[in-house]
């Protein structure tokens, strides 16, 4: 089975990622896409982030029960910080007979080669890359291991929605019904 592995804090996850997600599964040729949620990021403040079981929540409720996707927990049992080479190790031991590809954005791409053990990631597996706007996917983008998909340009950001929300604002249309009822009910992001 081919699994691409779309990593993100997806705090929260938002129709943008699920359009990248649902197309990837779809139109990339992949058997399924893993939603990997990412433990807090060291190098990033903290801030407004949610704890993972509900970040996690939120995106089993935003996959429901679309079969091409689904949602893994594996960094919350690995080491801090995660390092998705790391990651990538341990899913290959535990899913032998799968075969991994990454799914990133070009910015991504274009910082790949500051990603601890890269070259070992682009040795031994895919990389799915979707556009950004004001990126080319930079030194990697025509090596053999990476693939530039022609995946629909979402501009929605989680930072956006998340004060968008801390500001009284509707962002019904930018979530899933299931996430914006998740996030009302907890009353998350608000001031």
């Amino acid at each position: 089975m081919h699994i691409g592995l779309y990593f993100g804090s997806f705090n929260p996850v938002h129709n943008g990622h699920m359009v990248i997600a649902g197309y990837m599964a779809e139109f990339a040729g992949l058997d399924q896409v893993w939603m990997v949620v990412t433990p807090h990021n060291p190098l990033k403040p903290l801030g407004s982030l949610l704890p993972d079981h509900h970040r996690l929540r939120l995106v089993e409720n935003a996959i429901g029960d679309y079969r091409r996707l689904r949602v893994s927990r594996i960094e919350f049992d690995l080491p801090k910080p995660s390092y998705t080479v790391v990651t990538l190790a341990h899913l290959q031991e535990q899913y032998p007979g799968h075969r991994f590809s990454l799914i990133m954005g070009a910015d991504s791409l274009e910082s790949l080669s500051r990603w601890k053990d890269y070259a070992v990631i682009l040795e031994h597996h895919g990389i799915l890359v979707y556009p950004r706007p004001g990126h080319d996917g930079g030194e990697f983008r025509n090596h053999p291991s990476v693939r530039m998909i022609d995946a629909p340009l979402m501009e929605i950001s989680a930072s956006f929605i998340r004060n968008a929300i801390r500001d009284g604002k509707d962002v019904r249309y930018m979530l899933p019904e299931s996430v914006m009822q998740y996030i009302d009910e907890m009353n998350f992001y608000k001031k």
